[in-house]
């Protein structure tokens, strides 16, 4: 299978966007000419935008829902900005199903090919098998899996360098904690998770090996009153700063942070977001407990796939990784008073060691316990 780099993904699509914005012109011109304009070019224009208005897009969430404010929320965002892009509207050239259940990704996906979306996108790993069976059954329509890779013609499959990012979200806390004492909150425990967790305990131990690091896991992205009851257990234990990689149960995380900041506004108590700038969710009163947040960049992704299947480039059997080189994957810088120059300063000394190649960001266990022995 081949891999291309976000790089030359950026690169192929701004000059698809050039090609697009030379025609938008002549079109507008047309628009605005005089009778001697030509019928043909009127024509021409006509024909090319009903050829993009017959083209759609849709996602099928996973269970952590639509509006999880995290990893399906962007994708959403992106597939509706795809849709602004267009000219479209929601149920009328893009839309979305929600996911329940596990058992509701075969039928979502389904649902949405016999009504004629062209291009369909699992949000999540636990849409693989899923897309699979669908993809090998549709042969004409496109689909395309976010954060895992599923081999197909017709599949398009949507990585990030989740452990690149989540190594800068370590540099963070450890230049951030007070007690030395940070946690880390997981959905499930998995290889793509791990990648999250195996990042930011490199990342936090690289400043500082002493120190102490939690790892829970919830066991599901759609608990978020574990996810309150884990970080309650969390910093009571003196941990002030948790990042959670947990989709909605990380709700619960930002929950209980926010308790214990009403209870006790002297209180330091911090959230690292994940996927998109979850600093809204850390906001209480004139205080906000969201340190930062991992940005992935799932719905830049989801607009751009789109928008190069819809160009005929769809890049089918192919893995397209996004990273911190490519501003894929990074942090959020919302929170000044709490995110300093300071801190942002120590990130960006990282991330272009990272970018150097000078740091080989461990993405399993196995890896993370040979980096922190080589430290």
């Amino acid at each position: 299978m081949k891999n291309r780099k976000f790089l030359l993904l950026f690169a192929l699509l701004l000059t698809v966007g050039m090609l697009l914005a030379a025609c938008g012109g002549g079109n507008d011109s047309q628009g605005e000419g005089s009778d001697s304009e030509s019928g043909s070019s009127d024509s021409e224009s006509s024909e090319s935008s009903e050829e993009s208005s017959d083209f759609s897009s849709a996602m099928v969430t996973d269970v952590g829902g639509v509006d999880d404010k995290s990893f399906n929320q962007s994708a959403w965002e992106g597939l509706q900005a795809w849709g602004e892009e267009h000219g479209l509207e929601e149920g009328e050239g893009f839309d979305y199903a929600q996911s329940n259940d596990d058992s509701d990704y075969q039928p979502n996906l389904n649902r949405l090919v016999r009504e004629g979306y062209n291009m369909v996108f699992g949000i999540g790993y636990k849409l693989e098998d899923a897309i699979s069976e669908v993809a090998g059954q549709y042969p004409d329509t496109n689909f395309a899996i976010v954060d895992s890779v599923v081999e197909g013609d017709n599949i398009a499959s949507i990585t990030f360098a989740d452990h690149e990012g989540s190594f800068l979200a370590g540099v963070a806390a450890a230049n951030k904690t007070n007690t030395d004492k940070i946690g880390f909150v997981g959905g499930t425990d998995s290889d793509l998770i791990n990648k999250f967790e195996s990042g930011y305990v490199a990342g936090a131990k690289t400043v500082n090996p002493d120190i102490e690091v939690e790892v829970q896991y919830a066991g599901a992205f759609d608990a978020p009153d574990d996810g309150k009851l884990i970080a309650s257990n969390m910093y009571n234990n003196d941990i002030d700063i948790i990042y959670h990689a947990s989709g909605a149960t990380g709700n619960g995380v930002f929950a209980q942070a926010k308790d214990i900041k009403n209870n006790d506004p002297e209180r330091e108590v911090w959230v690292i977001g994940v996927d998109r700038d979850q600093h809204e969710e850390g906001a209480i009163g004139d205080h906000n407990v969201t340190l930062t947040s991992m940005i992935k960049r799932v719905d830049n992704s989801v607009q751009q796939v789109s928008n190069m299947a819809m160009e005929g480039e769809f890049p089918g059997n192919e893995v397209l990784e996004f990273g911190v080189e490519d501003e894929g994957v990074g942090l959020a810088d919302t929170n000044e008073e709490a995110y300093t120059d300071d801190i942002a300063q120590a990130v960006d000394e990282w991330k272009q060691k990272i970018i150097d190649g000078e740091v080989e960001v461990p993405q399993t266990h196995d890896e993370l316990d040979e980096y922190l022995n080589s430290l």
